[in-house]
């Protein structure tokens, strides 16, 4: 059962972030009203209704974005749309015009993400998109999926068809989804070569580097707790050494101080070929990880390894703060 309070934002504003997964509050002032809280410190209202048989919980916003007297006064006419018959639409549209409506509407992602979600969509599933969508079937999409190489690609466009035909469901253009009830593709999963020690081993092979870039760079992916392409592609005058700064990412102690202490040659921090960032240093990178004893590793390991042992503060200094203590861990 949901904990049960009076919303205000002095409570909303502190509340504890759970160490995985969400935890849920719920308001005395209007029960149909909850919150989740993610380890991540998101924190959004959403509602639950048996609609059609099923329950299902219906994002109201976030918050702080939206207020909580916002919320509440929408708490009715959520629950009221939500109760409504889904209509039935006689207009045949087709995969392609629907998938442009359901990337409009349903999918919110980072501007880079969504580039690479809509290449892959019109390189695997162009075939579907000439055809309405209520005469798409079920062999169809086998038919699509099974010309995907690669396990992990295929389940995730055959993921994206499922997503697209439940909203299509829900906005009445099918009855029933041609996605629903195809066996999962099973993916072998893969798991990351890197714990406390090999980190350690990792930071010692880094730092025996040469190469003033590469080695920079690498050591980047750890104290910014930043993925590949966000580091790799850093400018100088996106960087607020007043605030310890990234685009409004906090930096770390360790990540500044390698920062100044870096010569500005150019528009980007870690400069490649032809006056543009460093793209993709995979040799580079395969040479450090065989030195570290972890052939298989990948840049974004390291991200993912800290980011899994933050511990989350939605206010910059303290998430700062448990920064500088976790990589303290690690540069003893």
């Amino acid at each position: 059962m949901a904990h049960q309070f009076f919303f205000n934002p002095y409570i909303l504003d502190n509340l504890p972030t759970p160490a995985t997964g969400f935890d849920v509050v719920q308001d005395i002032s209007e029960p149909n009203l909850r919150l989740y809280v993610t380890s991540r410190g998101a924190k959004t209202f959403f509602v639950r209704k048996r609609v059609h048989g099923r329950d299902r919980r219906i994002i109201i916003g976030s918050y702080p974005e939206m207020d909580i007297e916002t919320a509440r006064g929408m708490v009715a006419t959520v629950l009221l749309d939500a109760s409504k018959k889904i209509p039935t639409r006689r207009k045949k549209l087709s995969f392609h015009d629907f998938w442009e409506i359901f990337l409009k509407n349903k999918v919110r992602r980072s501007e880079d993400s969504e580039v690479k979600l809509v290449r892959a969509v019109n390189l695997h599933l162009n075939d579907l998109f000439d055809k309405n969508l209520d005469e798409i079937t079920r062999d169809d999409i086998k038919a699509v999926i099974s010309k995907i190489g690669g396990r992990v690609i295929a389940a995730r466009m055959q993921e994206v068809i499922a997503s697209i035909f439940k909203y299509a469901v829900e906005q009445g253009y099918v009855k029933v989804s041609p996605a629903s009830g195809l066996q999962k593709i099973e993916q072998a999963r893969r798991i990351s070569p890197l714990n406390d020690e090999k980190v350690l081993r990792l930071i010692d092979v880094i730092k025996s580097q040469e190469t003033d870039v590469m080695r920079n760079a690498f050591l980047m992916l750890i104290y910014s707790f930043l993925p590949k392409n966000k580091v790799l592609s850093m400018r100088w005058d996106e960087l607020d050494f007043n605030h310890y700064l990234w685009k409004g990412w906090p930096l770390s102690d360790v990540a500044v101080v390698l920062l100044e202490n870096m010569p500005e040659g150019g528009d980007w921090v870690f400069m490649g070929r032809c006056k543009n960032h460093l793209a993709d240093p995979r040799t580079a990178w395969h040479n450090v990880a065989v030195a570290a004893g972890m052939p298989n590793l990948r840049m974004d390991d390291v991200h993912k390894f800290f980011m899994r042992r933050l511990v989350w503060a939605s206010d910059r200094e303290d998430l700062r703060a448990n920064m500088n203590n976790l990589l303290d861990k690690y540069l003893v």
